[in-house]
């Protein structure tokens, strides 16, 4: 069996190295600083060619740099590879999905996304879990199942691939509100009424991107949002903390010792809604809250009030 492949060397990265190594396999990890993982499993690299001779490919760098990187990959590929993102980030003011980027920027076809309540530490660790793959090939969602999947990693498949990606980065915006309310007092009906209102937003943007609805309502969407409200430790519950504390958005962001793509999302999320005349308040308050726009009490009331109402 050829190695898997990992670009990118950050928590999430590392995370994804751990676990395949759990599941008996020998891994290639791009990084551009070198660093050791003190295991002769993993293989450090800091070219780009070396991953030609993995299988799958993580790509697991910050959405704004997927565009390059996957440009840089490319180079070394052919329609034999297959890659898997896994970004909470969508790409312009028309929320392109990763997985086209990849497309239009490298020679594979062969892409899918990994979304769902992962978190690094949980990889990192090997604690219980599961995940979703988002591809039009079941040989993609099969390939991550050999690479990290295991008895404590179940890998669950879709093939509206755009849905799982859409679900993935909405539920990052909507972990930076549960953190936020949860800083500034608000009990268990008052999140209920949040993040049912944040899945039905997302549904509504999904669908009008083109995804399938239902596809909210599973591990992608509603499943990785329970993850969070119950408080995995993911770095957008520490923005939303932060955030709920008084914070500025740079605070914050550092505060969460990790790159939250949410926090350039929401904007753009938020005027995207405005665009097509969809109602989301979450998000169009989760953005107003990262420009510095609204204090606690009127964001807190800007949460409920307008989240009240026909679901």
């Amino acid at each position: 069996m050829r190695p898997v492949g990992i670009l990118g060397a950050g928590a999430f990265g590392k995370g994804l190295a751990r676990a395949a190594r759990r599941a008996g396999n020998r891994v290639v990890l791009f990084s551009r600083f070198g660093q050791d993982l003190d295991d002769p499993g993993i293989e450090v690299v800091d070219d780009l060619a070396a991953l030609a001779e993995t299988t799958p490919i993580f790509i697991a760098v910050p959405s704004v740099f997927v565009a390059e990187v996957g440009c840089e990959l490319g180079v070394h590929l052919d329609g034999r590879h297959l890659l898997v993102h896994v970004s909470r980030g969508l790409v312009g003011p028309d929320l392109r999905t990763l997985s086209r980027v990849l497309r239009e920027v490298s020679p594979v076809r062969r892409v899918g996304a990994l979304a769902g309540p992962l978190d690094a530490a949980g990889l990192a660790q090997g604690l219980p879990g599961g995940a979703i793959v988002g591809s039009a090939f079941p040989e993609v969602a099969s390939a991550v199942r050999q690479a990290i999947g295991g008895q404590s990693l179940r890998i669950y498949e879709s093939t509206d691939v755009r849905g799982v990606e859409i679900a993935s980065a909405i539920v990052g915006l909507s972990a930076i509100a549960v953190g936020y309310a949860r800083a500034v007092g608000a009990g268990p009906s008052a999140l209920a009424v949040m993040v049912t209102r944040a899945m039905h937003e997302a549904a509504a943007v999904g669908q009008e991107l083109g995804a399938e609805r239902e596809t909210f309502w599973g591990l992608a969407g509603l499943g990785d949002l329970v993850a969070a409200t119950l408080g995995d430790g993911r770095p957008e519950l520490a923005v939303g903390e932060a955030l709920g504390r008084g914070e500025n958005a740079a605070s914050a962001a550092k505060a969460a010792g990790a790159n939250v793509e949410s926090l350039l999302l929401a904007g753009r999320m938020a005027e995207y809604a405005e665009r097509v005349s969809i109602s989301a308040p979450v998000t169009s308050t989760v953005a107003r809250v990262i420009a510095g726009e609204l204090d606690t009490e009127l964001a807190l009331g800007a949460l409920m009030a307008r989240s009240v109402g026909r679901e």
